[in-house]
């Protein structure tokens, strides 16, 4: 992956739903901790 590819705003919603959700699986939070990892870090104020 370059450098400058990061999930979607959007994407790392769903994502954090489905990390949320009790009646997920295992691979689907798999996924979604993945598509996570890749969020770009928050700015400090």
């Amino acid at each position: 992956m370059a450098k400058n590819e990061h999930t979607s705003p959007k994407a790392g919603k769903a994502a954090s739903k489905v990390l949320r959700d009790g009646r997920t699986g295992k691979d689907s939070k798999t996924a979604a901790g993945s598509a996570l990892s890749q969020r770009p870090d928050k700015k400090k104020k």
